[in-house]
């Protein structure tokens, strides 16, 4: 999957690294101090990636430190570890995906096609090829060759792909959920309407959004005041009673999460 997404991804990069200084021989030293950091089964988290290239000498600031994970990720060296209570990891990816197999170009796109339609489906096909990265030709070749496993359904003049096998979604009324910024809920459709709000331009969807009954209804930031936490949530419009009960709620298990107190404060947009 990487050999078909990654190369993409480091070519749109390249005026980003230049800014940043980071050529192949930077990257080649910090591929090899990732190798040494976490050669034997070791996993550790972002600062402790950190405090090695420092050591190494090599330079983490400003924003070089995520593009140097994110360029041993994307060339396949470094993949997500297990966590270390709250916080994420970093593994070698040959020694945590030991089984992982070499695939034809036509086989990755056919299986990522595949996987993002189960499940992100119902789903449009430019939504697909903004999610992956890959051409709308390659995505329509992926249809076609995991068409299978797929099925499609045409509603409003907008046709939809998801899994063949998958039941009617449950009805979401009346259930909200907190949203951080960048959740595939948001940012894995390019077509967003279905879930935007008419007052959503107000706001960057890529912020912190309240879902409610799958529709973004709201945004909301987090304040830290003292012992306890305050949910602020600005509303794009007005709320029953029933959907403030609802949002209290997610504010209640965002509380649980952070094993903090935490209240919601209500805002609206002007």
């Amino acid at each position: 999957m990487l050999d078909l997404t990654g190369p993409k991804i480091l070519r749109g990069l390249a005026g980003r690294y230049r800014e940043l200084e980071l050529d192949d021989k930077t990257f080649d030293r910090a591929h090899k101090v990732f190798t040494a950091a976490l050669a034997g089964g070791r996993h550790r988290t972002r600062a402790e990636l950190g405090e090695v290239l420092r050591k190494a000498r090599i330079s983490t600031e400003g924003q070089r430190l995520p593009h140097l994970l994110s360029n041993a990720e994307l060339t396949g060296l470094i993949v997500s570890g297990p966590r270390h209570g709250k916080q994420f990891t970093y593994a070698l990816l040959e020694e945590r995906a030991t089984k992982a197999r070499a695939m034809e170009r036509s086989d990755a796109i056919a299986e990522l096609t595949r996987r993002y339609f189960q499940s992100h489906g119902p789903a449009q096909l430019q939504n697909f090829a903004w999610w992956s990265g890959l051409t709308t030709a390659e995505a329509r070749t992926g249809v076609r060759l995991a068409e299978a496993a797929l099925d499609h359904e045409a509603v409003d003049g907008k046709e939809f792909w998801f899994d063949a096998k998958a039941g009617r979604a449950p009805e979401a009324a009346g259930v909200t959920h907190l949203l951080p910024n960048f959740d595939e809920f948001t940012v894995a459709y390019r077509d967003r309407a279905a879930i935007e709000h008419e007052r959503a331009a107000l706001s960057s969807i890529l912020t912190n959004v309240v879902a409610i009954a799958g529709r973004v209804r709201g945004t909301w930031g987090r304040k830290v005041a003292g012992g306890s936490d305050r949910v602020e949530v600005r509303t794009m419009d007005r709320f029953t009673s029933a959907e403030r009960a609802s949002v209290e709620d997610a504010g209640r298990r965002y509380g649980r999460f952070l094993e903090r107190p935490t209240k919601v404060a209500w805002q609206s947009f002007v």
